[in-house]
């Protein structure tokens, strides 16, 4: 149980590290809950983030596979697009599981993003991201995401094989889950809805 932990409505900061020990994106989340070890939080579509592109101006995938992991990185003022994202980070394990709603508020699929994590700081939680992605549908199919991203980021340095075969193993784990229709992909928080007094959650001012 971490000794940082957050009460709803909190904005907390969840940093993407890299490998390296340098911060490559920040997502600001509007806390749902949090009881130490599992926090749920929530980035609605819209909501300015720090995102990263290749330092020659490319968004990462403007650039061809073999250039994505080996090109420098540098952090840009972006936004969230497309999708408000429920998201549940659970401090020991290797992923975080996210809930994907469209413009008019309905549920349209799980995503499972494999990460490193790497612990929290009294701003909110930090992870490594792993590449491998795992898509969940509403029926409960579920399909790897960005494989032959991982294989090139392994080749490239970015991470290495045994952090891959850690990352796999997890997402065949909740692959399974998905298979069972068991927690959390049982229909829990399909239906979820933020508080309508709750702002969008801010970065805090001077990352960029």
């Amino acid at each position: 149980m971490s000794d940082h932990r957050w009460e709803p409505g909190q904005t907390v900061v969840e940093r993407f590290l890299r490998p390296d020990g340098s911060i490559g994106q920040h997502h600001p989340l509007r806390v749902v809950s949090d009881d130490g070890r599992v926090l749920f939080g929530w980035l609605p579509r819209g909501t300015p983030i720090v995102g990263s592109r290749l330092a020659d101006g490319r968004r990462m995938h403007e650039a061809p596979l073999g250039q994505r992991f080996r090109v420098p990185r540098v952090p840009v003022p972006d936004t969230w697009l497309g999708t408000s994202t429920l998201r549940m980070i659970t401090e020991d394990e290797w992923s975080s599981v996210w809930w994907f709603f469209g413009p008019d508020g309905v549920f349209l699929q799980w995503y499972v993003n494999l990460e490193l994590p790497v612990g929290r700081t009294a701003a909110g939680p930090d992870r490594i991201d792993g590449v491998l992605d795992v898509v969940v549908t509403p029926d409960r199919g579920w399909r790897w995401e960005d494989e032959d991203e991982a294989v090139e980021a392994v080749a490239a340095g970015r991470l290495t094989g045994a952090h891959l075969d850690r990352l796999r193993a997890e997402g065949e784990r909740l692959g399974a889950l998905a298979e069972r229709g068991a927690f959390p992909f049982d229909g829990t928080y399909t239906d979820f809805r933020p508080d309508p007094d709750w702002p969008a959650p801010k970065l805090p001012d001077g990352l960029l």
